[in-house]
């Protein structure tokens, strides 16, 4: 039973539901580029002095811990990287989606060491940061295939996605620090 009657859409959604805006004007694109930036030393600065114990703390009932929301980040955007060079380098092509919620079962999704998955969003972050600023308005508009959803996705779109993305993980584990885990 949960205690404190805690809303769950909140605890799963702690700063809402990504919302695409109807336009994306070139400061939004600065924005979103700069939370993508700063995202690995974020996370780092969260979770690098947290105990075997903290690292276990869930953000809500049934939720992921700490560690597997920081191997998650690391999965996620490796995978995200990729779609935007096959974007990039290919006319719309199909992307490959994955079972996120299995990755994080698995014994490296699962690992009480987070310092590997730190370290690769810190190297995808630095590259894919790099990629971002050299876009102009025709990489902007490229785009790729999601079979799941069965869409196009335009890459300044998903640049907005992965900003709300990078938000929305921090905002568990500050979540899950600040609850001590206690659901």
């Amino acid at each position: 039973m949960m205690k404190n009657n805690f809303n769950l859409e909140k605890l799963k959604f702690p700063i809402g539901k990504f919302q695409n805006p109807d336009s994306i004007s070139e400061n939004d694109l600065e924005t979103w580029i700069s939370i993508i930036e700063n995202f690995p030393s974020r996370i780092k600065k969260l979770t690098s002095t947290l105990s075997v114990e903290e690292l276990n703390w869930t953000y809500r009932p049934k939720g992921w811990n700490i560690k597997q929301v920081v191997h998650h980040c690391a999965d996620s955007h490796i995978n995200s990287f990729i779609r935007f060079k096959l974007a990039l380098t290919e006319d719309i092509p199909t992307i490959k989606p994955y079972e996120e919620a299995k990755w994080a079962e698995l014994a490296d999704g699962n690992s009480d060491d987070i310092l590997p998955s730190l370290q690769i969003i810190e190297g995808v972050h630095t590259r894919w940061v790099l990629l971002l600023k050299s876009f102009g308005s025709k990489e902007l508009k490229r785009q790729f295939f999601h079979p799941e959803n069965l869409k196009i996705f335009c890459l300044e779109g998903i640049i907005g996605v992965y900003a709300w993305h990078c938000n929305h993980h921090v905002a568990h584990i500050e979540q899950a620090l600040a609850y001590k885990g206690q659901f």
